[in-house]
């Protein structure tokens, strides 16, 4: 956990601090906090800092950008939606998308057609959902077991072993070996190309920025083996695990006090 580091020796050679979003910035789906996006939007003053989801950048938006504080340095955000697969900067006064690599359709459909085949084989698609259980990303394509808007404490209840996800992610994997399918969120699956993870959104950041991998501090809160934080925490990077949103905010104090 993040009190086993110290911040101040992190932040010394940083160049870049990368957020996960959900349950690290804030909770599943809901805006960050105000003291949650003072920090955040101070800390953008101060270094480049990055946002690195899973999710769309709809969500990004209304999660993070769109409550950022009048202090909050857009120039110095780097927004990198679906695992990084697209690219959005503050240019011209709007969130503009620098690049996207969206996945051919046919594969698309593809991953569609397997992901409702085996979960309704495993028993995993439910009847009742809070919204749409399978969203297009365009660059990837996500399934949301309990649906997109599921509330927090639902989806932490429904797979704290991993199992569910992991069953259905290898069965749905047999069916697209041009493309890899890892576990997303606390309900979650997400099918991108391969190559494409966080460590592949930290090294295109690193590229645009002309840094290290080892210059950047990530902050994520499932950096297990079966977590979407997991590529980026192992890719080079200083990562900093936390429990939630409450953690998050005392790292960002600790780095605040040792970049000013």
């Amino acid at each position: 956990m993040w009190r086993d580091y110290d911040l101040s020796g992190l932040a010394g050679d940083a160049k870049v601090i990368a957020f996960d979003l959900d349950n690290t910035l804030a909770r599943s789906k809901k805006p960050m906090h105000e003291d949650m996006a003072v920090r955040f939007s101070k800390l953008s003053s101060l270094i480049d800092v990055a946002v690195i989801t899973g999710g769309r950048f709809e969500l990004a938006k209304s999660q993070v950008l769109d409550v950022l504080t009048a202090d909050a340095r857009r120039a110095n955000i780097h927004v990198m939606p679906t695992s990084g697969t697209r690219y959005y900067r503050w240019r011209d006064g709007q969130w503009q998308c620098v690049y996207s690599n969206d996945l051919d359709m046919a594969y698309r459909k593809s991953a569609i057609a397997s992901i409702e085949r085996h979960a309704r084989e495993q028993g995993i698609w439910l009847e009742h959902t809070w919204g749409s259980r399978i969203e297009d990303r365009g660059s990837q394509i996500t399934f949301s077991a309990l649906g997109q808007q599921a509330p927090v404490d639902a989806k932490e209840r429904w797979d704290p072993t991993n199992e569910k996800k992991n069953r259905l992610a290898e069965a749905v994997s047999a069916d697209l070996p041009d493309l890899v399918v890892r576990s997303g969120g606390s309900t979650s699956i997400d099918i991108s190309a391969r190559g494409v993870d966080k460590a592949y959104a930290v090294r295109r950041l690193c590229d645009i920025l002309h840094c290290r991998v080892d210059q950047v501090v990530f902050v994520g809160d499932r950096m297990d083996p079966d977590g979407n934080d997991y590529p980026a925490a192992t890719a080079g990077t200083k990562p900093i695990r936390v429990a939630g949103p409450h953690d998050t905010l005392q790292v960002c104090d600790r780095l605040i006090a040792a970049l000013s």
